[in-house]
């Protein structure tokens, strides 16, 4: 997606060019032949050729060149420069990967040929050039998104996104991170994570993503390789120049309370907001509307909270990498133009170009299947909990004081469970409530977030009130209806297994479900004792 977007960062007006020496329509109407590809199978082939020829022979003449003495003239513009070849790498990969392609040959076989192709992938796959994080096979890339100059509190990152890419399976994980989660900054105390970006901005220009990758890094425990910040005025311009995407709205979305821009300081209070209402189902929205869908806080229902705007957020960028990468788009010359304006305009990054290549290269196969998508939230077994900075501000914090649970899960956020066992508790949709019995600081958040990859559904996580467990319980309030998935969680936890609830658990239980509105009864509930802690922190040697 990140790779997608920028790689549309390019010169208008080279590309103007090549559009009027009509390579570029004669290039495209081959793609019409994929609908008469059987009948025209060899003709196919040799057409394209002699298309391919005609590029390339054009890039090599004048503009290949010159483009290479404006890289070694200006190297850190190298990304804001003319590089509308790398458009051509992008196109000619989708063309000979996809269904447009009517030789059995194989794509790679193809691109080998092309000469300028072979070029670009030689400057991504040098030896010399590595990725940051690539030595130890993770890109961990940061995804930002403020209102812009335009817009009240323009500097605030609205929207923080963690994606990790694994270089070893070619896994991507999504991470949202709240902007009110509260953090340590340098001079000015605890803030809310979606001020350090401003701060830094108004200290020195351009320098917010920077600020916001060390402040990320040094509170998840990890490096924060690249970053990339859009305004939502590119955002909404890009979505309409894409003629709009389509999204499955999972719950329809129904906000009364949606802000008006320029209306803000209203002597009218209600006329400061606006009725937004979008159904449930497959829906096709503009930029307006695709903002508004990212961006809604006060929807009724489920929808109406930080957290659900985080994973509508993550859908959107998923439709809109979707449409980007589409064979409408990319065969568009004036759609691409437009788009190359917006991103230069819109987003600031510090990836390179041969970066982008080389993680495109990497990553360009990559399905929703293999996409993990996180929320950081204050849901029962969330990792946040509500509170009250000094100044009286709602903010969020850790669950347990401290950074390390949810370090723990970002560090472990692509080690997974068998396919088959998860099958298996999928289809018993077991539920799970776990309980710390021990006095070992977030063992329970820990040791739920490692039975989510199993697929359990985990309801509810807290401290029991005895805590001198020694090894893990698990009571089954399903009774046996769910033997299988009792069986992989006892196999995890290596626990003992009982059919019924002591007294003094139903005590806790009815007090602590009291304060629920909707209390749901898991059908396990583990206490988990000294045993489930892998370290063994205060133990005997076991050795004699």
């Amino acid at each position: 997606m990140i790779i997608t977007f920028l790689i549309f960062k390019i010169n208008s007006k080279d590309y103007e060019i090549i559009g009027n020496m009509g390579l570029f329509s004669n290039f495209f109407s081959f793609a019409n032949c994929k609908k008469k590809r059987y009948n025209y199978h060899i003709n196919s082939q040799i057409y394209l050729n002699s298309e391919i020829k005609k590029m390339t022979d054009f890039l090599e003449k004048s503009d290949l060149n010159e483009l290479k003495k404006e890289i070694r003239k200006k190297p850190k513009m190298f990304l804001k420069g003319s590089i509308f070849l790398f458009t051509f790498l992008f196109i000619a990969f989708f063309v000979f990967t996809s269904q447009v392609i009517v030789s059995n040959q194989k794509s790679s076989s193809w691109i080998s040929k092309i000469p300028i192709i072979n070029t670009l992938k030689n400057l991504a796959e040098s030896a010399d050039r590595s990725l940051k994080g690539e030595q130890r096979e993770r890109v961990n890339i940061l995804l930002l998104g403020m209102g812009g100059k335009r817009h009240e509190g323009g500097y605030l990152t609205d929207t923080i996104i963690l994606a990790s890419l694994d270089l070893e399976t070619k896994k991507v994980a999504m991470m949202s991170i709240p902007r009110d989660l509260a953090i340590s900054i340098e001079d000015n105390g605890f803030q809310k994570i979606n001020s350090i970006n401003a701060y830094a901005e108004i200290e020195k220009e351009n320098s917010g993503g920077l600020a916001v990758s060390q402040a990320v890094s040094d509170v998840l425990g990890i490096p924060i390789d690249y970053y990339l910040r859009v305004d939502f005025e590119g955002f909404v311009n890009v979505v309409n120049h894409l003629d709009g995407i389509k999204v499955y709205v999972e719950n329809t979305l129904e906000d009364y309370r949606y802000p008006v821009k320029g209306m803000e300081e209203a002597e009218d209070y209600e006329s400061r907001f606006e009725h937004l209402y979008i159904e449930e189902g497959w829906q096709q929205l503009d930029g307006d509307t695709a903002l508004k869908f990212a961006r809604s806080r006060h929807a009724l229902g489920v929808e109406g909270s930080d957290f659900a705007r985080s994973r509508r957020q993550q859908i959107i960028i998923e439709a809109v990498k979707n449409k980007l990468v589409s064979f409408h788009t990319l065969f568009n010359p004036s759609m691409i133009s437009d788009l190359i304006g917006e991103a230069e305009d819109h987003v600031s990054t510090n990836l390179k170009t041969w970066e982008l290549i080389k993680l495109w290269n990497d990553f360009k196969d990559v399905d929703k299947d293999q996409i993990i998508n996180k929320v950081l939230d204050n849901s029962p077994n969330g990792l946040l909990v509500d509170t009250i900075a000094d100044n009286g501000a709602y903010i969020l914090a850790p669950r347990s004081g401290d950074f390390s649970e949810i370090q723990y899960m970002v560090n472990n956020i692509f080690s997974d469970a068998p396919v088959e066992t998860k099958n298996v508790v999928l289809e018993e949709g077991a539920t799970v409530e776990v309980r710390n019995g021990t006095w070992i600081n977030g063992l329970a958040s820990q040791t739920a977030l490692d039975l989510e990859k199993y697929s359990f559904n985990v309801i509810r996580v807290g401290n029991s009130s005895k805590q001198n467990f020694q090894k893990s319980v698990i009571y089954d309030l399903s009774y046996g209806e769910k033997d299988e998935s009792l069986a992989i969680l006892k196999r995890i936890l290596e626990a003992n297994v009982s059919f019924g609830l002591p007294d003094w658990l139903i005590e806790d239980l009815e007090t602590d479900l009291d304060n629920e509105k909707n209390p749901v009864q898991p059908d396990f509930l583990v206490i988990l004792g000294q045993e489930a802690d892998e370290t063994s922190s205060g133990a005997e040697n076991e050795e004699e």
